[in-house]
């Protein structure tokens, strides 16, 4: 993964939009991620699994998970959408506020972001991601390691931080926190990597 060499301190979304489509970007706190290029086998595979559970279980509820590429804006309080310094692609994003979604993608703080990560996006989805969303207040977060069948999951505390994760691995049980009533049983997402 590479950053944009700044031509200026940093860029906005406003910038962004100006980007080749062709490309995969985020930015982060003015910082341009290129990622490029396109995820593994497994990525996607773990992506799909989850995006059926969630989909099916969400038919007829007020929450949509979107699957990237999605945009969502994370505009700092008073900040001008149009000025965000934050637009990433969460490779899936649960929103059940109905008045953040618009044909752009999303403006405001998702439910639930989850991360599939890889080697070439590991450092920012635990560091740069992680603080991002905090700050944000995503109010759960979830990095899935394909290769190790695992899912460590962040839960927003009352103290606006993300308090000890839980990890889970391939014959757990995953309780998704902000959709009660909906656990996820790993088997189901893991048997599909294949170890080519």
């Amino acid at each position: 993964m590479e950053t944009i060499v700044a031509s200026k301190s940093l860029y906005t979304y406003q910038d962004y939009l100006t980007w080749p489509s062709d490309e995969r970007w985020e930015l982060i706190d003015g910082i341009a991620y290129n990622m490029t290029p396109a995820p593994s086998s497994n990525h996607q595979r773990v992506i799909r699994e989850l995006s059926t559970i969630f989909n099916i279980f969400l038919k007829g509820k007020s929450c949509e998970i979107f699957p990237a590429p999605f945009d969502v804006r994370l505009p700092k309080q008073g900040e001008d959408e149009q000025l965000a310094k934050t637009v990433v692609q969460p490779d899936l994003t649960l929103i059940c506020n109905k008045q953040f979604v618009d044909r752009n993608g999303c403006t405001g703080c998702p439910d639930l972001v989850i991360e599939v990560t890889s080697p070439s996006t590991m450092q920012l989805d635990l560091k740069v991601k992680f603080r991002r969303y905090e700050i944000a207040g995503v109010k759960e977060y979830w990095i899935v390691h394909p290769e190790g069948r695992t899912i460590v999951v962040y839960i927003l505390g009352s103290d606006d931080k993300y308090g000890r994760p839980n990890v889970y691995t391939t014959n757990d049980q995953l309780p998704v926190n902000v959709v009660p009533d909906l656990i996820i049983d790993l088997n189901d997402i893991f048997q599909v990597i294949s170890d080519d």
